[in-house]
This record gives structure tokens, sequence and C-alpha cells, in this order.
């Protein structure tokens, strides 16, 4: 972690010139984004393997229906109709899980007063008023809501609300899919709730290091924007 905590340093250095004091929060916001980039293999995979298993939703509808009374029968007719048309009841599940291990370091690497033994020298920097290693928290002890912190926070909040509501929209209009022959347990419960989990994002923006929101909110409107396009 300590070679990603080096990087980003580097890069703060080199954007120091275009954005002074805030080079270091923008070198984050431009780190994740990088990052982001390289795994967009993985999420194309991803969408390509819930294309393709969307696709096959008619036909396992017809063999619920034809297998309703024989549940292990119709277990191996959906396995043979994934092998026929080698799609893997995986395939989107795979991508986005090996995607995993980096967005955890990062966030552990934005989050951590210590990096190798070290101080944080990331945590030190400031995105205007608000120190990168604050807390909202921090921010409203310091000046209230509509301080200098309390405002970087307050823009930062429309943010994510913005992101959020668009995360919502497409939520609404998107069915929960169906695996196995049968519905989701819970599907029914889950469609209703689904819709409203971005939002959760402002929950995580308020509670972490300012350092960790810019990557939550850097990667959040990244994967948005990135389903929005792949989904379409």
């Amino acid at each position: 972690m300590s070679v990603f905590a080096s990087l980003v340093e580097h890069l703060a250095d080199l954007l120091q010139p275009l954005f002074g004091a805030a080079a270091a929060a923008a070198a984050i916001v431009l780190f994740t984004a990088l990052v982001r980039l390289l795994v967009h293999p993985l999420s194309r995979a991803a969408a390509r393997g819930q294309k393709a298993r969307t696709a096959l939703q008619p036909r396992i509808a017809e063999l619920r229906s034809k297998h309703a009374k024989d549940p292990e029968r119709l277990r191996k007719a959906v396995l043979e109709l994934h092998a026929a048309e080698e799609v893997s009841p995986l395939s989107g599940c795979l991508p986005s899980l090996l995607q995993a291990p980096a967005f955890f370091v990062l966030y552990h690497l934005f989050s951590s007063t210590s990096v190798g033994g070290e101080s944080n020298g990331l945590l030190s920097h400031r995105l205007f008023a608000a120190p990168l290693g604050d807390h909202w928290a921090d921010a409203l002890a310091e000046g209230g809501p509509v301080g200098g912190a309390g405002l970087v926070y307050l823009a930062l909040f429309t943010v994510v609300a913005v992101v959020a509501t668009f995360n919502y929209l497409r939520a609404k209009r998107t069915p929960l899919p169906v695996t196995g022959g049968q519905d989701v347990p819970g599907a029914g419960a889950l469609t209703k709730v689904m819709p409203f989990m971005s939002f959760l994002t402002l929950v995580t923006v308020a509670v972490v290091p300012l350092a960790a929101a810019l990557y939550v909110i850097t990667s959040t409107t990244w994967s948005a924007v990135e389903r929005a396009v792949l989904y379409r």
C-alpha cells in the first residue's frame, strides 16, 4: 500500500502548479479515476455476462414452466442451457469480485492515519479549508455547517445527492433479474429497497476522513456513469 501512497504523493507534486494547496485532493480524485480506468475491462466483462444471462431469461422461464414440479430437473436444465450457450451463471459477478481488492486497498490508503509504519502524509493536506484527515464532525465543530470546511462538505453532499438520484432513477427502471429458473427469494422487498441504496453514500461521506470521502465520491460517480453506458 505504501507504493500506492508514493504514487499519489508524486501525482500531487505534479498537480501542485495547477491546484496549489488542493493538489493532494486532486491527486486522490485523479488516481482513483486512473485505477477505475485500469479495471474498466473487468467492468465490461461483467456487463457482457449480465447481458448474456438476461438474454437467456425467456428460455429459463420456459424451463421453469416445463419443470415446475421437478426442481432438480429444472436445476439441471438451467445448467445445461448455460453450458450450451457458453454463459457462466457467475459471468456477471466474477469480474466485479476481482475488482474488490483494488478498491479495498485504495479505501484503506485514504482512510488510514499511517502507511507502512509511517504517518500518512496525504491526510495532512487540505481541500480548501477542510483537512483531508478530518471528518464532517470536525468541520461542524470548527465552523458549523456553513463554515469554511462545512461548505466543502456541503458541496460534496450535493454531488453525492445528484449521483444518488441518478442511480435511484435508473434502478427504478431496471427490473431485478431472476436466476435458477425461479424468482429470487425476497425479490419484492429487494426491488423496493435497491433504488435507495445509493443514498447510503451520504452517510459514508459523513463519517469517513475527507480523503476517503473523495475516493468514495469519485468511485461512485465513475460507477454511475460506467453502468449507464455499459447497461444502456
